[in-house]
């Protein structure tokens, strides 16, 4: 858990720093890769250090009830951004392959701002309503949650009043988060396909499709492990599930990400050689 955290931090971060030092990635595409890496930094960090210190620890890690409302807070608050952001970036490959002439006029810096903050305000208000839902419920059963950090469902199950609320609030809060914007990214992949089938030269789709193949794994991987616990029946939950998936959206995830826009992407992974030959000749001198 320890070298996947490290691992996932050491390569967003140096996506971050590659695209900040370098001029020729201060595109609308990596502008959102930066938000992203930057999002799963946070996204790591609010889980990891508390998972590995109650690995660690010989005895149960205790946790408080504020401190285990703010762990809920970041992380559906991050998560939702991550997912909303997503949405975003398909957008933005969408108006680079279905209207390349018109690209720099519609994904101006004005707009890409206001999406990039837009999915962290989302994210925010989403996250804020629903925590402050959940810890409005008397809490009078055993205190032992069933998962390494406070997730909502498991914090949900220790109330000892009636959760249909919010339980029906989590679900619609999940098809905001997951469903509305895998429609529309689905929806935007139908029009980039088309329109990459349409382009003549093998070259030009190649190039089309790899800017396109490690954002669609990211989304499967993403949206596939969120449906799986939060568009399922609260009913069907299950503690044994809810631990691999949560392991694999909360650590494996931030690890792969990088790697797949890294090795999937030319230019980054140019971009990246550079940087790490330039600090190994500064290293020299």
């Amino acid at each position: 858990f320890l070298m996947m955290y490290l691992v996932s931090i050491g390569g967003n971060m140096s996506i971050v720093l590659t695209i900040w030092i370098n001029r020729c990635l201060h595109t609308p595409m990596y502008f959102f890769l930066a938000n992203l890496a930057s999002l799963e930094i946070f996204y790591s960090s609010t889980i990891a250090p508390l998972t590995l210190a109650s690995i660690l620890s010989t005895e149960r890690t205790v946790v408080s009830l504020a401190g285990c409302g703010a762990q809920m807070f970041f992380f559906i608050f991050l998560g939702s951004a991550d997912c909303i952001l997503l949405a975003v970036m398909a957008y933005d490959r969408f108006v680079a392959i279905c209207h390349p002439l018109r690209y720099t006029l519609i994904m101006n810096w004005h707009l890409c701002v206001q999406l990039a903050l837009g999915s962290l305000l989302l994210g925010f208000i989403l996250a804020m309503q629903l925590t402050v839902l959940i810890f409005q419920l008397p809490f009078c059963s055993s205190k032992e949650i069933s998962l390494f950090y406070c997730d909502v469902l498991p914090v949900m199950r220790l109330a000892c009043a009636d959760t249909h609320v919010h339980e029906a609030t989590l679900f619609v809060v999940s098809v905001i988060v997951l469903t509305i914007p895998f429609l529309l990214i689905t929806l935007s992949y139908v029009f980039i396909v088309d329109a990459i089938l349409k382009i003549r030269s093998a070259e030009g789709r190649h190039k089309a499709f790899s800017t396109c193949s490690s954002h669609l794994t990211v989304v499967l991987l993403q949206y596939g492990c969120g449906s799986l616990i939060y568009l399922c029946p609260s009913s069907s939950y299950s503690p044994e599930r809810g631990q691999v998936v949560s392991v694999v959206y909360t650590f494996i995830t931030p690890v792969l990400n990088p790697l797949i826009y890294s090795m999937r992407n030319r230019e980054l992974k140019d971009a990246l050689r550079k940087v790490v030959i330039s600090f190994l000749l500064l290293e020299k001198q």
